[in-house]
């Protein structure tokens, strides 16, 4: 009787631990796919300015650079996201 208990518990953890592992996955492809995505849009806004005001490399050269900070900005917060302890939702409040 104590055996199927057991393995019922067993069988919990395991399920936790996968929903747990899965949300972990998920929270940072999220974060990958945000980083990417503002890096284009940084980088596309700079070249409509520079087409608005005849520039042509000097915003789309900002419009990088804006992304990328905001690239590894967001790729150190979903880090410290990912490996604290607690559930990993404050997302960036610093």
């Amino acid at each position: 009787m104590r055996d199927g208990a057991d393995q019922q518990g067993e069988t919990r953890e395991r399920s936790a631990d996968r929903n747990r592992s899965s949300r972990t996955q998920a929270r940072a492809y999220q974060g990958a796919f945000e980083a990417v995505f503002a890096v284009l849009v940084a980088a596309g806004i700079g070249f409509l300015a520079d087409r608005h005001y005849d520039t042509e490399p000097r915003y789309l050269m900002i419009g990088v650079g804006i992304g990328f900070g905001s690239f590894v900005l967001r790729l150190v917060r979903l880090g410290r996201n990912l490996h604290d302890p607690g559930d990993g939702e404050s997302d960036g409040q610093s």
